[in-house]
């Protein structure tokens, strides 16, 4: 089936394609010798296999090998002809009623007919009567003509004929696309040919270009090398000018200077003096010029007349505004002796601002060259000369003002005034000050030379007074004004306005601190150490009695001035004495104060205790001693100090026994090889030692309340203490082995001090005791000790004595008596009934 269906595949596109027959099929070889072509080609296409007519046809060229014609190359069309069939045949096989159809179409198409020219050759033959038989193809309709053929001679013509129109008609094709091919061989050989030469026209012209491009850039480098020496010849000319120019000015600006219309105020004097500066500057910084210490010393010398001028014009026009300021007040003041306020500080400060305003421009330039060490010269006398000519002005006005402070106005009140008027004044200076050196104004030490006499004025008329004040509280309040209201208000607040009063209020301030510290030592050592109480004040309790008639006290712990009334005046003295220090003193300084008061204030109220005691009653003096420690201690309290001072002494004790043996020649002064050992010996020792008085205030306190409690507690269970002891001793005897004595071998209630009757003779006492004695002492206690804690605080361990000493006893009476003895003679409380007796006298 596939070969057949490539056979009519083959045979259709042959048909189409007549051209490619010649080609497939061979023409211009030699036919076979055993039929006609026509015969060749139906038998071809009946054989249904085109590899066996390619055998066939291989053979026949084969056997006309000999005949010296090379074959033609086959086409390629058959080879796509088998190709499209192979997959037509694979994606679209055909039936067998179609495959017979096709083999029908083969049969019909299987002769081919003659060429034109040999279909005429057959109407010539038959007209000349000759007729050659041929086969015919099996179809009519195929138009093929029966050669008519007399002879071999004819045949022979007749297929020459037929071969060469067949090759002809082969080769016409192929010889004009030869030629065609040739044509465009020839045409591609000129344009190759063009081609190198436009390559080599095109290789000639790039070296052209590069000897071109070389020579413009061995111009241009040229061109820029001239440029560049030219640039700097021009700058070097330019630099040689502008050095050159500040050894020209030379000759202009002294010309200048020397003109006798040259003057400070000239519009051209400052650009001068700048430009001379300008020249000093770079003469200093070059010294390798020639010549150059020539003009550095023409340009220094116009420099110095430039200042000079400069100096002389701002102190004419100082004294200037100074003679009209005086001449204003004069003529304001007339026939007063003062001049007020308003228009002191109008004529002193407006006039003066405004007669001298013309000196601004050139202060200002001076001050803009302040780094140089000239002008820093020239304006520091200038703030010299200024602050003169205002002292001149100030300085009689502001004397005047203090000493009308001092004769109208006490202490406080003249340092109050005094300070604020320097304020105002040191204020205002400073304002003018700073209108005239504006860049200078931040400097306190520039006013120093006008404010500090005015400030002197002050201390000169505070000191004599505060030397002779000997009041503390006057003392205290200077202290405070100085330190807080014009120190911290007004000197801080007001920051370089008032900087330059700083030094001398603090100056003040420190001779009041030195004053009123001698005065607080002088203070300690007469009011408190060598106090001497008189009657009225050792007139304990009467004091705290007719206290306690007048107003009953409410709260223990507050501070009433009846309840300071009440006070040992030392003890008052002491607490408003380091009150008032607390706030005025530096810490260091109220520390070393504070000791020496606290230790001073307790050993006079020892003193006074012992006192008491003598005059009262011990009782009165140990809870009068109790009351005021308590206070003293409560008082020292908010001090944020400690109240401790290390004593450093020099001890030359041991120098003693050293000249001893020196004396007895053990030593010698002159044994120069022990001469450190010597040293060390001869040399005195530092002692130090720390004094802490208030944990001396606490040892006092704890000593006394501790001899108050024995001293209750003697005074209410002192018989039972008795008895208890003489037990003890006895019990003591009897374990010792010592029976010599028939006294102690008798039972304990035999014994003459134990009897029953004895013992309930002290337990009847003892009851007395606490039911008399200790509620007086209570109200003692209350009479002293206002505060219920710190009388609860005292009488628990006098309760747990008197406790402790019952229960003794009745341990004693439980081991040694009867209870018939203990119910019916003794008849002693128990220790829960003597427990609520002792808590309802609180």
């Amino acid at each position: 089936m596939g070969k057949s269906t490539q056979t009519v595949c083959t045979v259709f596109y042959l048909v189409e394609h007549p051209s490619e027959a010649s080609s497939v099929y061979d023409f211009d070889a030699k036919p076979c010798r055993n039929g006609s072509l026509n015969t060749l080609i139906s038998a071809n296409c009946r054989e249904n296999n085109i590899s066996d007519h390619c055998s066939s046809e291989n053979g026949c060229r084969h056997g006309d090998s000999g005949s010296g014609k090379a074959s033609l190359p086959k086409s390629g069309a058959i080879s796509k002809g088998y190709n499209f069939a192979s997959t037509w045949e694979q994606n679209a096989p055909l039936t067998e009623q179609q495959q017979a159809a096709i083999v029908a179409l083969s049969h019909a198409v299987a002769e081919r007919p003659f060429p034109p020219n040999l279909a005429q050759e057959k109407v010539v033959g038959l007209e000349n009567g000759m007729s050659i038989s041929t086969k015919h193809s099996s179809t009519e309709d195929s138009g093929a003509i029966d050669a008519v053929l007399v002879n071999t001679n004819q045949f022979y013509k007749w297929f020459t004929d037929l071969e060469a129109a067949m090759k002809s008609e082969t080769e016409e094709k192929y010889q004009h696309y030869v030629r065609t091919l040739t044509e465009r061989i020839q045409t591609c050989d000129t344009i190759l040919h063009q081609v190198d030469e436009t390559l080599e026209l095109f290789n000639e012209l790039q070296l052209q270009h590069q000897a071109v491009a070389t020579k413009t850039k061995t111009l241009h480098d040229a061109c820029d090398r001239l440029l560049m020496e030219k640039q700097r010849l021009i700058e070097f000319a330019e630099s040689l000018r502008a050095k050159l120019n500040y050894f020209d000015e030379l000759e202009n600006v002294a010309t200048s200077f020397y003109s006798p219309s040259m003057n400070v105020t000239h519009e051209n004097f400052l650009p001068l003096l700048k430009r001379v500066d300008d020249c000093i500057s770079y003469v200093e910084s070059n010294p390798q010029y020639a010549e150059c210490n020539v003009y550095l010393v023409k340009f220094r010398q116009l420099q110095s007349r430039a200042l000079g001028m400069i100096r002389t014009h701002v102190l004419s026009v100082l004294k200037n505004a100074s003679s009209q300021v005086q001449a204003a007040i004069r003529s304001s003041a007339g026939n007063k002796a003062s001049v007020s306020e308003g228009v002191e500080a109008s004529v002193i400060y407006v006039r003066f601002k405004a007669a001298a305003n013309e000196l601004k421009p050139v202060l200002e330039e001076i001050e803009s060259r302040k780094p140089r060490k000239e002008y820093v010269q020239l304006l520091m006398e200038c703030h010299k000369l200024y602050c003169e000519q205002r002292l001149s002005l100030v300085r009689g006005i502001a004397h005047q003002r203090i000493s009308e402070f001092a004769k109208k106005e006490a202490l406080p009140s003249l340092t109050r005034s005094g300070c604020a008027y320097l304020m105002q004044v040191c204020q205002l200076e400073h304002q003018l000050f700073n209108h005239f050196f504006p860049s200078s104004s931040e400097d306190v030490s520039s006013l120093a030379p006008l404010i500090d006499p005015l400030c002197t004025y002050l201390y000169d008329t505070l000191r004599p007074k505060l030397i002779h004040e000997a009041n503390l509280d006057i003392l205290c309040e200077l202290v405070d004004i100085l330190k807080v209201e014009v120190l911290a208000e007004q000197v801080s607040r007001r920051g370089e306005s008032l900087a330059g009063l700083r030094p001398t209020l603090e100056r003040i301030l420190a001779d009041v601190h030195e004053r009123l510290t001698f005065r607080a030592r002088t203070h300690i050592g007469d009011e408190i150490a060598n106090f001497l109480p008189s009657d009225e004040d050792l007139d304990y309790p009467a004091k705290l009695e007719q206290s306690a008639e007048t107003k009953l006290e409410t709260s223990s712990s507050a501070l009433s001035p009846d309840i300071s009334r009440t006070w040992y005046p030392p003890l008052e003295k002491t607490i408003s004495c380091l009150s008032k220090l607390y706030r005025c003193l530096e810490p260091a300084v109220f520390t070393g104060l504070a000791q020496e008061a606290v230790e001073v204030c307790s050993l006079s109220i020892q003193k006074a205790s012992k006192l008491i005691a003598k005059r009262s009653s011990p009782m009165d003096g140990q809870l009068f001693l109790i009351k005021f420690l308590l206070i003293l201690r409560e008082q020292i309290a908010p001090f944020d100090i400690e109240f401790s001072v290390t004593h450093k002494e020099l001890d030359f004790s041991h120098l003693l026994e050293h000249l001893r043996r020196i004396l007895r020649g053990q030593a010698s002064l002159f044994d120069w090889s022990r001469s450190s050992s010597l040293a060390r010996t001869l040399s005195p020792r530092v002692l130090e030692s720390q004094i802490d008085a208030k944990k001396e205030l606490e040892k006092s306190l704890k000593a006394t309340c501790e001899e108050f409690i024995m001293s209750v507690t003697k005074l209410v269970v002192d018989p039972m203490l008795s008895f208890v002891t003489k037990v003890t001793a006895v019990k003591v005897a009897l374990s010792s082995g010592n029976q010599k004595e028939s006294a102690l071998t008798k039972p304990l209630k035999d014994q003459a001090f134990a009897t029953p009757e004895k013992v309930a003779e002290l337990v009847q006492k003892v009851a007395s005791a606490i039911q008399q004695e200790l509620p007086r002492v209570m109200g003692k206690m209350k009479l002293y000790l206002q505060n219920p804690a710190t009388r609860a605080i005292l009488f628990k361990p006098i309760k747990t004595n008197i406790i402790e000493a019952h229960a003794q006893v009745h341990s004693l009476l439980k081991s040694e008596y009867s209870p018939e003895d203990i119910q019916n003679v003794v008849n002693m409380i128990s220790i829960q009934d003597l427990q609520a007796q002792l808590d309802n006298l609180m």
